[in-house]
């Protein structure tokens, strides 16, 4: 009997015990295998499917993205997550193995932060572990990744109440902060959001609007990416909704993703009839201003008789705007891109000034 077969026996004959045991202690008192202590403890590390949503997201943030988009859908008792990023991507032959326990990329370092520590090797298989199903879609190695993992929500539970926005209160100088709330994914999307918004950029919606963003989002390069006639594989996974001509395509292609996009669904996108998502945090800061308009302009004003007049809070959002948009500027003409812009403000207008210098 192969070792297969000799573990299936096992298996059936003792429920699995003799497998998950290292040894018999008596009295009750069992020392557990590696494996089955791995696997609880993956179990416990993730308790909702919003725990589950930030570790998809740090993932993404600890392979260095500094655009996420996070899709999310609900149908029966399924729930579907799947997060593409622009970070370094994952060779073809670790696309299964980075969900193996203790696989990590980071051999000399780790980060820790508001949820805990984070290169242990045991994020993605924790998810694995909770989830129905759990792969990445398409990876391009310095180009990002897509990965979509489906959770049944009898099996592991989420918030009653996904429909509900977090608000958002502050100002740049005084510092962000979210209110009450449920703390569904929504919310575990700002939070992150909030936590990483010097290094990245999040976006949030339905798979339908992801697409949709993602769509605008890899323009700027389609007609380079066309012309240079590089096979779709070896494009990144943000920029290749893009390069649809046609429903069919884009259906397909956002599939390949892990987006569920239907053939009408992508026509609508390809009308326009779908606009592209704002960064989370931005509509966020929307809102918030929207409710809080009238008080609002009578704090800053707008114009006044002496000229143009703007809060410095903004001034502070609009730099790191700028700074975002700069850093993809300045890669593509090997200029510094950890600059800071000057933002002149003058009776009738606004001057932005970014020190350019080359890279050595």
């Amino acid at each position: 009997m192969d070792d297969c077969g000799l573990g299936s026996f096992l298996d059936e004959v003792s429920d699995g015990s003799l497998l998950r045991i290292d040894t018999d202690l008596g009295n009750g008192f069992v020392r557990l295998r590696v494996s089955e202590a791995q696997r609880r403890q993956a179990k416990q590390d993730i308790r909702c499917v919003e725990d589950a949503v930030i570790e998809m997201l740090r993932n993404a943030r600890d392979a260095h993205a500094r655009t996420v988009f996070l899709a999310t859908a609900r149908s029966a008792d399924s729930r579907t997550v799947t997060v593409v990023d622009d970070g370094d991507g994952v060779p073809e032959d670790m696309r299964e193995r980075i969900f193996e326990p203790r696989v990590t990329s980071k051999l000399d370092t780790f980060s820790e932060d508001e949820w805990g520590v984070h290169g242990r090797g045991m994020a993605l298989y924790s998810i694995r572990e909770n989830a129905a199903d759990a792969s990445v879609t398409a990876s391009v190695v310095g180009g990002g990744s897509a990965i979509r993992a489906a959770f049944r929500t009898c099996d592991l539970p989420e918030r009653k109440d996904q429909s509900t926005l977090p608000e958002l209160s502050g100002s740049a100088r005084e510092g962000w902060r979210l209110g009450n709330g449920p703390r569904n994914i929504a919310r575990a999307t700002a939070e992150f959001a909030l936590s990483c918004r010097a290094t990245c950029t999040v976006y949030f919606g339905s798979h339908v609007e992801v697409a949709a963003t993602l769509r605008a989002y890899g323009r700027r390069w389609a007609a380079g990416l066309v012309e240079a006639r590089i096979p779709v594989e070896r494009i990144a996974p943000a920029k290749r909704i893009a390069l649809c001509v046609d429903a069919a395509a884009l259906s397909q292609c956002a599939c390949d993703l892990g987006l569920d996009v239907s053939q009408r669904s992508a026509y609508r996108i390809l009308q326009g009839e779908v606009e592209p998502l704002a960064p989370l945090l931005g509509i966020l800061r929307e809102r918030s201003s929207r409710d809080d308009g009238d008080a609002r302009a009578g704090r800053d004003g707008v114009r006044d008789m002496r000229g143009l007049r703007i809060a410095a809070e903004d001034i502070d959002d609009f730099s790191a705007a700028l700074k975002r948009v700069w850093r993809d500027l300045a890669e593509a003409y090997y200029l510094e891109s950890d600059v800071e812009p000057v933002v002149k403000v003058s009776r009738d207008g606004v001057q932005v000034t970014f020190p350019a210098s080359k890279q050595l």
